[in-house]
C-alpha cells in the first residue's frame, strides 16, 4: 500500500510539472484554434477535500487528451491542455476560470465541483463557454439555466432515485431479512449521511427524499458528515436511535468508508447505498468487510473492464504515461474523466467540421447529439437545447466478496415517464 501511495503521488507530481509547463507561455491574442491548436482548460481538485477522487480523475484527463492528440487530434488540430489544481476553493475556481478565458484564450473548459460550477454558470453563459464538468448535479443539466454545461453521465438526482428504488424493489421487497417487517406492514426507514454545507453532497437530497416518500419510506433526520470526516461515531449513534433500514451516503470515498466502518462497529444494522463519487474500487479496500453488500452507482464501467468499448485505450494509455502507478490502484475516476474528454472532443470535431469552432458552434453540435456512443460503458447520450440530462439509464452495483458487480440497470425515464419531465433541474 505504501508503494502504491508513493507511485500515485509521483505521477501527480509529474502531472503538476506538465500543468505548469503548459500554463507558462502566454497564449496568442487570436483564438488558438485558428492557428492549428485548440486550447482547453481543466479545473481540478488535487489537494482539497475531494482529492481522494480528484487525483485519479485528473490523471484520466491528462491521459485522455494525450490519446486524442495521438489519434488525429481534432480533425488534425492538436489539443493543448492547461490543467490546474484549485483545491476545491470557490474563489480559486473563479479566478482560474477568468485566467483561462482572458490570458490563455481557451475555447472550452473541463470543470469539477458542484458549488463552484453552479456559481460560475452565469459567467459561463455570458461568455458562451462550453463547460464539460465532473459535477453531475441535476441543477447543471437544466439547459434553460445552464445552456453551456454538459457531462457524460446520468445526474446525481436520477442516480439517487435509482439507487433507493433498486434497494426497495430488490432488497426490501425480496430479502428474507425484512419478511417480518413486510408482513407487519412496516415502512422501511431511511436516513441520509452527507456534508450538509457541501453543494455536491446535498445536491440530490431533495430528490432522494421525494423518492423515498413516494415509495413509502419513513424518512429520519439527516446526519451531517463532513467530506474530510475521519470519525463518524456521533452521527452513527444519532442515526441508531431512528433504527434505519437504509442509509444514503452522499460524500466521496474516504469519508464514506469511515462511516461504513463506524456503522458496522457500532451495530447500526442498516443497509447502505452510495452516490457515485463515494463508490469505487477503493471503497472495499478502505472499508474492508464493512463494505460487504453496499450498493452504489457507477456512471461508467470500472477501470480495466475491457468488455466495454474503448477501455483498452484507457488501460494502455495509463500504462504508457503513468507506468509507475499500478493498474490495480487506478479507479473508475479515470474512466469518468475519459468520458468527459471524449464528449467534449466530439463537440469540437463536429464544430470544426462545420466551420464553427467557437462556443455557440460547439454548443449547437453537442445539443444535436442523439444516442451518441462515447463508449466506456456510458449509456448512449442525447442532448437537446432544453435538456442536458444526457441519459436516464443508471447502473446500480453491489459489493460482494470485496468485488464490485452489477446489481441492476434501470431506465428512470422509462420507469417514470410521467415524472421525468418534471424532474429536470433538481
Amino acid at each position: 500500500m505504501k508503494k502504491q501511495r508513493f507511485t500515485l503521488f509521483a505521477a501527480l507530481a509529474l502531472l503538476s510539472v506538465i500543468v505548469i509547463a503548459c500554463a507558462a507561455p502566454a497564449a496568442p491574442a487570436q483564438p488558438a484554434a485558428t492557428a492549428g491548436e485548440i486550447v482547453i482548460g481543466s479545473l481540478n481538485d488535487l489537494t482539497g477535500p475531494t482529492s481522494d477522487v480528484g487525483k485519479d480523475y485528473a490523471l484520466g484527463i491528462q491521459e485522455a487528451v494525450r490519446w486524442v492528440n495521438e489519434n488525429g487530434g481534432v480533425n488534425g488540430k492538436q489539443v493543448r491542455l492547461i490543467l490546474t489544481d484549485y483545491g476545491y476553493k470557490v474563489p480559486e475556481y473563479l479566478t482560474t476560470y477568468k485566467r483561462f478565458r482572458d490570458l490563455d484564450k481557451v475555447i472550452a473548459m473541463l470543470g469539477w465541483g458542484t458549488g463552484e460550477s453552479a456559481a460560475i454558470q452565469p459567467t459561463v453563459t455570458a461568455d458562451k463557454m462550453p463547460f464539460v464538468t465532473a459535477s453531475y448535479s441535476a441543477e447543471l443539466a437544466d439547459a434553460s439555466k445552464t445552456p453551456y454545461n454538459y457531462y457524460a453521465a446520468s445526474d446525481y438526482s436520477t442516480n439517487a432515485r435509482a439507487a433507493i428504488t433498486v434497494w426497495f424493489e430488490e432488497v426490501w421487497q425480496k430479502d428474507a431479512r425484512f419478511a417480518a417487517e413486510r408482513t407487519a406492514g412496516a415502512k422501511p426507514r431511511f436516513v441520509a449521511f452527507y456534508g450538509k454545507a457541501t453543494p455536491y453532497a446535498s445536491a440530490p437530497i431533495k430528490a432522494i427524499k421525494e423518492q423515498a416518500t413516494a415509495l413509502g419510506f419513513e424518512v429520519g433526520p439527516d446526519q451531517d458528515v463532513p467530506l474530510t470526516a475521519i470519525d463518524t461515531k456521533s452521527q452513527v449513534l444519532a442515526a441508531k436511535e431512528f433504527k434505519p433500514n437504509l442509509v444514503w451516503h452522499g460524500n466521496t470515498t474516504n469519508s464514506v468508508a469511515t462511516a461504513l466502518k463506524d456503522a458496522k462497529a457500532l451495530g447500526l444494522g442498516a443497509d447502505h447505498i452510495v452516490n457515485n463519487w463515494g463508490f469505487d474500487e477503493n471503497l472495499p479496500r478502505l472499508a474492508g468487510d464493512a463494505a460487504e453488500g453496499v450498493i452504489g452507482i457507477g456512471v461508467t464501467a470500472f477501470f480495466g473492464d475491457t468488455s466495454v468499448k474503448g477501455m483498452d485505450n484507457v488501460v494502455a494509455t495509463a500504462a504508457k504515461y503513468n507506468p509507475n502507478v499500478p493498474k490495480e490502484s487506478r479507479l473508475i475516476r479515470t474512466v469518468q474523466a475519459w468520458a468527459n474528454v471524449l464528449l467534449l472532443t466530439e463537440g469540437l470535431k463536429r464544430a470544426d467540421k462545420a466551420g464553427k469552432l467557437n462556443g455557440p458552434g460547439i454548443k449547437a453540435e453537442l445539443d444535436a447529439l442523439k444516442d451518441f456512443d462515447v463508449g466506456l460503458g456510458v449509456p448512449a447520450l442525447t442532448f437537446s437545447p432544453n435538456d442536458h440530462r444526457g441519459t436516464s439509464s443508471v447502473r446500480v452495483y453491489q459489493i460482494k466478496g470485496g468485488k464490485i458487480g452489477l446489481l441492476k440497470a434501470v431506465d428512470m425515464r422509462g420507469k417514470y415517464s410521467d415524472l421525468w419531465p418534471k424532474w429536470i433541474g433538481y
